[in-house]
């Protein structure tokens, strides 16, 4: 089968390509811009478009499907040719569900802890001797890609993204895949370019719960209070919701308390990670796991990539790269990390360069999202800004939306730096915040050459 990929460099659209190509399929496709590590994943599989741009000569009749990535427009020249041969589009999410329909499918989905949460249940399941299949949006130690699809795998876990799922269909993607088990962690208005108030973004999990078939699981976060309210809706499904598992702290380090008085000591930094284990526990519970097996196997756990990733330490300074940037993801991990480090001093970084971030509209949901911390930086790079076209945020403006006169707005990598080098960072927390990469900021360089 000839497949091509519209937006080939996407993070998870990359993933596919790969294994599509290791499937035996025939894969080509196209992007304007490729940036690592899927630039060096798809040169490494000889994927790797040749020259940058969109080229309509790709297309033939000889084409059996396309694949269309999310950073495609509808005017895109190969979306539009393959438009005229009548070539078979699919969006990714549509594909990985038509190639799963005979698997049990678990999605993950909520505003934040997706990716955690499903690098868990992966963990967990590989040391318990499952073979599965699996899209998640992060490196996962173990695992040498981040996506698979096999024919013969009972299983199937997915990262359920409420995004948009391609130019030619503006539903979100979890409404594809309709899990017969399921989790929702919360839910925190994100997303505001696509989903401009909180009610309409919070209509998209009610149609995400209404999706699922008769009798699946559903596993919610029970103090969400608006999430409690909107899963009373799924009749048709079964619910169980969760809170914190019984912990205590050793050493800056979280331990776990369950049946027998057994204890199970994590490696996970934060404490909104312990909702994440117990959320990945009740769906390893559904697909056969025992909780004996479970903690043993969660013992070892050290994180997804770049999410609260401690990728520093010297004497007692301690850096963590987090992908926390919208709101809620904020305050969980500085308010995580202070009860993790009391005695050390926070210094939080963000990052803003989403376009909700970057919104006058929705900074106003950052209120006393930064209040845990003891030093609050935030970055804005002025070329991303004039790249979407946005007017450039001033440091009052910040410091008003955020509630906290503290905040120090920095607008280029070389003010971020000195700023970085400048601090004392004796007995200190720094927490690198973003989906980003702060203007290409290497940052443990940052450090080790002071």
């Amino acid at each position: 089968m000839r497949v091509h990929f519209i937006s080939i460099g996407g993070a998870i659209m990359h993933n596919l390509a790969i294994a599509l190509k290791e499937k035996g399929y025939a894969v080509s496709g196209s992007d304007d811009e490729i940036f690592d590590p899927a630039k060096s994943r798809l040169d490494a599989h000889g994927l790797l478009p040749k020259e940058k741009g969109w080229f309509p000569s790709k297309i033939t009749r000889e084409t059996d499907a396309i694949i269309l990535g999310m950073h495609a427009k509808k005017d895109n020249p190969e979306l539009l040719k393959a438009q005229q041969l009548g070539t078979k589009i699919y969006s990714f999410p549509e594909f990985v569900f038509l190639n799963s329909t005979d698997k049990i499918r678990v999605a993950i989905a909520g505003s934040h802890g997706k990716t955690t949460i499903t690098s868990m249940i992966m963990h967990v399941l590989r040391k318990a001797g499952y073979d599965f299949d699996y899209m998640v949006g992060s490196s996962v130690k173990g695992f040498e890609h981040s996506f698979r699809l096999t024919e013969k795998a009972r299983y199937i876990i997915l990262e359920a993204d409420e995004y948009l799922s391609s130019a030619l269909n503006p539903e979100p993607k979890f409404l594809w895949y309709k899990p017969q088990i399921a989790v929702i962690s919360g839910i925190a208005w994100d997303h505001a370019n696509v989903f401009p108030t909180y009610e309409i973004y919070k209509e998209q999990f009610r149609k995400f719960i209404a999706s699922m078939p008769s009798s699946a699981s559903l596993f919610y976060h029970a103090d969400d209070k608006d999430l409690s309210e909107l899963v009373k809706e799924g009749e048709h499904i079964n619910k169980t919701g969760y809170s914190y598992p019984d912990y205590s702290l050793k050493n800056g380090g979280f331990v776990l308390h369950h049946a027998h008085d057994k204890e199970t000591s994590l490696h996970i930094n934060g404490k909104h990670n312990l909702l994440n284990v117990e959320s990945a526990r009740l769906v390893c519970e559904s697909l056969g796991i025992d909780n004996d097996t479970f903690y043993e196997a969660i013992s070892d756990f050290e994180g997804a990539g770049k999410r609260l990733e401690r990728i520093y330490e010297k004497n007692n300074f301690i850096i963590f790269r987090d992908f926390a940037h919208a709101p809620s993801k904020v305050k969980a991990t500085i308010s995580g990390v202070r009860e993790q480090f009391p005695d050390k001093r926070i210094v939080a970084c963000l990052e803003l360069h989403t376009y909700s971030s970057l919104n006058r509209t929705f900074l106003p949901e950052y209120r006393s999202s930064t209040e845990d911390a003891d030093i609050i930086l935030v970055y804005i790079d002025k070329k991303a800004v004039e790249l979407k076209s946005m007017e450039l945020l001033s440091e009052d403006e910040v410091q008003h939306f955020f509630n906290d006169k503290r905040i120090k707005v920095l607008y280029s990598t070389d003010s971020l730096i000195n700023t970085l080098q400048n601090q004392k960072m004796d007995n200190s927390v720094l927490l690198m915040m973003s989906s980003g990469n702060f203007g290409n900021l290497d940052i443990q360089q940052t450090f080790e050459i002071r």
